[in-house]
């Protein structure tokens, strides 16, 4: 679990237990049910990444586009509800050789529009065997923080934790020619476990 959900947990729980002693115990209950709520939310379970020459998801939650952005390259969107995981992870071994922030609006995530109008973080990592995947970390409307745990130049392994984004967001990952795109719209997928694409 990230350490951020026990804080928040904490937190809350005190201003419960604050509520109930200084006005009456059923004050406290919204407190225990957000405390709740939190630890649901920044869980972060373990996963048996998939070896061999794919691509696997950067997050949690729902295919809501596979785009093809010229005639090699596609987008694949996922959107992640609250209810989701919301660690985020490389989809390949390699090299993260940029990341670039860019501020923006709050739109809600699901729409087309979030792709270049949200704030959002990009990171283009260089694979071990040549292979390249870009993948953006994309704040929603209710999503206000972007956390990147790496740095350019860092060395990841397929699967490997490299940030969060907090309340409901969205992560788009783009393939070059090198890759044949696995999933469609509207599919499920898991963060680490679930194969987004494999190389030709």
């Amino acid at each position: 679990m990230v350490i951020t959900g026990i804080y928040y947990a904490l937190g809350l729980i005190a201003g419960g237990l604050a509520a109930g002693y200084f006005i009456k115990p059923a004050w406290g209950i919204p407190f225990y049910i957000l405390a709740a709520f939190c630890l649901n939310f920044f869980r972060d379970p373990d996963r048996a990444v998939p070896g061999g020459p794919v691509a696997v998801s950067p997050a949690d939650g729902k295919i809501v586009s596979v785009k093809e952005m010229d005639p090699t390259h596609t987008r694949v969107s996922i959107f992640m509800n609250v209810f989701d995981v919301h660690v985020n992870r490389s989809p390949i071994a390699g090299v993260i050789r940029e990341i670039q922030y860019k501020p923006g609006k709050f739109l809600n995530a699901a729409v087309d529009e979030a792709a270049t109008d949200n704030e959002q973080n990009v990171l283009t990592v260089d694979g071990e065997d040549g292979a390249k995947v870009v993948f953006t970390q994309i704040a929603g409307l209710i999503a206000r923080r972007i956390i990147c745990y790496k740095h350019p130049g860092d060395r990841v392994k397929a699967g490997e934790r490299i940030g969060l984004i907090k309340f409901g967001s969205r992560v788009d990952v783009f393939f070059g020619p090198e890759w044949n795109v696995d999933v469609k719209p509207g599919e499920t997928v898991s963060a680490g476990l679930s194969i987004l694409a494999r190389r030709k």
